[in-house]
């Protein structure tokens, strides 16, 4: 069964028709003015010059044509010829009765069905997830969600920064802390012993060296690199044990976030496809010397930026740069490792589209990467998008840090959540009489909602302040608020079932009930909007809205206390809402507690 807008936009197509209209303005959506109608029509604005009338002359005949139906009643007329519709009781019935009998709740599938592979998360080996990885991590895996939900199937894949200048960097900072790798005992003692803290802190002293300015390092990390991508057998079994550490803590961490991954490669796993895609790329004329190292020009004839020199001059170049494949020390580089990883996904998957979920500011990289791809002939350009998303700032409106200044950690961050949480459970009178364990469970999901929510509830493209008191909340456009909901209806629903009620047909009287069905109907269009979008944002405020128009119902439209057809219509419309908002957030990647 189609949701009340499509059956609405089909009933008033034929009514275009018949009047001679284009049917393509026909289309009926959700109103801005509640106040004037449930759905509003606008076409007859866009019709009104070809039929040689006033747009309201124009309303007026199709408002005319509809008469009353068992859809709606005749539309009404406002301003200058909007038609604005009020469904009848027995449809907004109907449609909740699907809906709550419906397995997808009332979602449709995709007409035709992709393969999708979904590029998010990227966390680097030798470094420990930080707050910058949550807002990859979070709208992946919701985008993932939504695509396998409607019928795609879906790869989602972390895609580790593991074959990198930053392995050499570390392989460096080893060899300088062991006097060299002669001594083959002291080394495996020392990669026995070895733990993502220390990586933590030997990375980023390396890379501070690089960056003030000691070339001796930074030569010889090159060279580590270059050796480690040439498969020198000593640096492959470094590499290895500082992958196997890393990859350890990281499954850990996304764990703990609720994210999970069906391809869990890395840069390394495209390593070996790349000499065979170099050589391609030479074959085909695209690759060119440039200072000793090795580009693919990407950009049309005449795409242009200006580029301001050293010296204060302006000048003209390509635009976007080439893509760096070999650097002048002969390794690959973060675009090679990129376009081979499309070749090992056309190869493995053969995806219809690849969507790379990675913060907007790494756009000009992602336009590089996929207009060679396009050029060399390996998956065409329109199978390729950069899902980009804005920061997660802090109250000073700059990338959150801790309060001393540094990145956060990820599992810091979850255990902040998660203290914060048991607070306010506690402050609410929530899970005295559960045991421990079930009260750390609780805790950590109303951590893991208000982190969630407060993130997918913003379109991705834009940057929020992280308020932790503020996104606890059990009031408002909270996680945890909409677990409340969801808990509260479970809770009618065990006892409905120990007093031995049961959920009947349904049928709408109340304003309220009316509401509660209008908000079920509403989950398909926001559903196939987050898919065509790529943002989740749109479930969130759908998921709001579900909740908001449950609790006005609990409070106008008593249930338990009600008698026979009414209480068992108003325990269905319950059922109903609990079944739509617990896949909604479990589309938003939040579990749902039995209790709070």
């Amino acid at each position: 069964m189609k949701d009340l807008a499509t059956a609405l936009s089909a009933a008033n197509a034929a009514v275009f028709t018949e009047l001679g209209l284009d049917p393509k303005h026909a289309d009926v959506r959700r109103s801005d003015r509640p106040d004037l109608g449930e759905f509003q029509a606008n076409g007859a604005l866009a019709v009104a010059k070809a039929a040689g009338k006033k747009p309201q002359e124009v309303a007026q005949s199709v408002a005319a044509g509809w008469n009353a139906t068992d859809l709606a009643e005749t539309p009404t007329i406002a301003g200058p010829g909007f038609l604005n519709f009020k469904v009848t009781p027995d449809a907004l019935a109907k449609r909740a009765q699907f809906v709550a009998d419906d397995a997808q709740a009332g979602a449709s599938a995709v007409e035709t069905k992709r393969r999708v592979v979904v590029d998010y998360g990227g966390p680097n080996v030798a470094k420990g997830m930080h707050v910058g990885h949550l807002r990859a991590s979070i709208i992946g895996e919701s985008v993932k969600r939504i695509y396998r939900f409607r019928g795609d199937e879906v790869w989602g894949d972390a895609h580790f920064g593991d074959w990198g200048f930053q392995m050499g960097l570390v392989i460096t900072a080893l060899e300088d802390e062991l006097g060299g790798f002669d001594d083959r005992a002291k080394l495996d003692a020392r990669l026995k012993t070895l733990t993502l803290e220390q990586l933590e802190a030997i990375y980023p002293a390396y890379a501070a060296k690089v960056k003030d300015g000691d070339v001796d390092v930074r030569d010889r990390a090159r060279k580590a690199t270059a050796a480690l991508q040439g498969g020198n057998p000593l640096h492959r079994e470094i590499w290895r044990a500082m992958h196997d550490v890393s990859m350890a803590a990281q499954k850990r961490d996304f764990a703990s976030l609720g994210v999970n991954f069906d391809l869990w490669l890395g840069e390394s796993d495209a390593d070996p496809l790349i000499a065979d895609m170099v050589k391609d790329l030479e074959a085909k004329g695209l690759l060119e010397e440039d200072q000793g190292a090795r580009i693919v020009r990407v950009a049309g004839p005449g795409e242009k930026k200006k580029k301001k020199l050293d010296d204060g001059s302006v000048v003209e170049v390509e635009s976007p740069d080439p893509l760096l494949v070999v650097s002048s020390e002969g390794s690959a580089m973060y675009g090679t490792t990129d376009l081979a990883t499309i070749v090992q996904r056309v190869r493995d998957q053969k995806p219809d589209m690849i969507l790379y979920v990675v913060d907007q500011r790494q756009g000009d990289h992602f336009e590089q990467v996929y207009r060679a791809a396009a050029k060399a002939n390996y998956i065409a350009r329109e199978k390729l998008e950069h899902v980009g998303f804005g920061t997660m700032n802090g109250a000073d409106g700059k990338p959150f840090k801790t309060r001393a200044g540094g990145v956060l950690k990820l599992q810091d961050l979850i255990g902040q959540a998660e203290e914060k949480a048991r607070e306010r459970l506690k402050e609410n009178e929530i899970g005295a009489d559960f045991s421990e364990e079930e009260f750390e469970d609780v805790a950590h999901k109303v951590a893991i909602a208000a982190i969630k929510f407060a993130d997918l509830s913003n379109f991705r493209g834009t940057s929020y302040v992280f308020d932790l008191d503020r996104f606890m909340s059990f009031e408002g456009k909270t996680g945890p608020y909409l677990l409340y909901q969801a808990v509260r209806i479970k809770s009618i629903l065990r006892k409905a079932d120990e007093q031995g009620v049961t959920p009947g047909p349904i049928a709408i009287a109340h304003e309220s009930e009316r509401a509660l069905a209008l908000a079920l109907d509403a989950f398909d269009g926001a559903l196939r909007t987050a898919y065509d979008k790529k943002a989740p944002h749109f479930l969130a405020e759908h998921a709001y809205a579900l909740a908001q128009a449950f609790s006005s119902f609990y409070t106008h439209c008593p249930i338990l206390p009600s008698e026979g057809a009414v209480r068992a219509s108003r325990l269905a419309l319950a059922a109903a809402a609990l079944k739509q908002l617990t896949l909604t957030l479990d589309l938003l990647g939040i579990d749902v507690p039995e209790r709070m």
